[in-house]
């Protein structure tokens, strides 16, 4: 299977840590290389890395990446990174006509949640979010991370502020080339987001959720979070 990581944005909320996101170390290890590395512990066999902000050192980094990782790894650069981040998973339509992972730059997660996603039986023309039912004492900042309502499997609604949800999104993805029909149809509603797209897919009936248990993840979007993700990577349950 393959998989995308979404690296294009400027990551200004972290900037105090590197002026590169995907390229500041955290435990001697940039960020891009975990998640990399912890989609080849899953089993991934093509990578590929949309790129924008400072997209050539970016790109440098990748190549002396998997010459070291011995990884196939791809970029793809998103000239229009300064839009949402559906812009940048719709710029690799070209090389993803089977389904594949999808995973942000910034989001560090347990292999098995990968792994458990990746084994998920085929369900051709949906999307399978990966959720975090644990609301209530959530690791990640409940302001800040993305709301979900889903009914069974379902993904009904998903979004920043919506008042009423049941789970939280990991940035973990089991897409199918439909994504990228959702992602034009929530374009041309002026929304670029992939969470507009996904919300596009629960109104085709096409959205689908993956609970993913007690299995930690963090999104490393500002100083707090890289703390916590530094004390997860030295208890060893990242």
């Amino acid at each position: 299977m393959k998989c995308l990581i979404v690296a294009a944005g400027q990551g200004t909320r972290l900037r105090q840590k590197g002026e590169l996101k995907p390229l500041i170390p955290i435990r001697g290890v940039a960020l891009i290389e975990r998640v990399i590395g912890n989609a080849l512990l899953a089993g991934i066999e093509k990578i590929f890395v949309v790129t924008g902000y400072r997209a050539e050192a970016l790109q440098a980094e990748l190549r002396l990446l998997g010459n070291r990782l011995g990884a196939d790894i791809t970029a793809i650069y998103n000239r229009d990174w300064t839009r949402a981040n559906g812009v940048s998973v719709l710029s690799a339509k070209q090389y993803l006509d089977e389904p594949f992972l999808l995973t942000m730059c910034d989001h560090l997660v347990d292999p098995e949640i990968l792994r458990r996603m990746t084994a998920l039986p085929d369900s051709p023309d949906t999307v399978t979010l990966g959720v975090d039912f644990n609301i209530t004492a959530p690791l990640n900042d409940p302001e800040d991370v993305t709301r979900v309502k889903c009914e069974g499997d379902r993904l009904l609604h998903i979004g920043k502020i919506i008042r009423d949800f049941n789970c939280f999104d990991t940035g973990v993805f089991l897409c199918t080339p439909v994504m990228f029909d959702a992602l034009s149809e929530s374009q041309s509603r002026g929304d670029d987001s992939i969470s507009g797209a996904m919300n596009v897919l629960a109104e085709w009936g096409k959205a689908r959720v993956f609970d993913i248990g007690a299995r930690l993840w963090v999104d490393v979007d500002d100083p707090i979070a890289f703390g916590k993700a530094e004390a997860l990577l030295d208890s060893g349950q990242l």
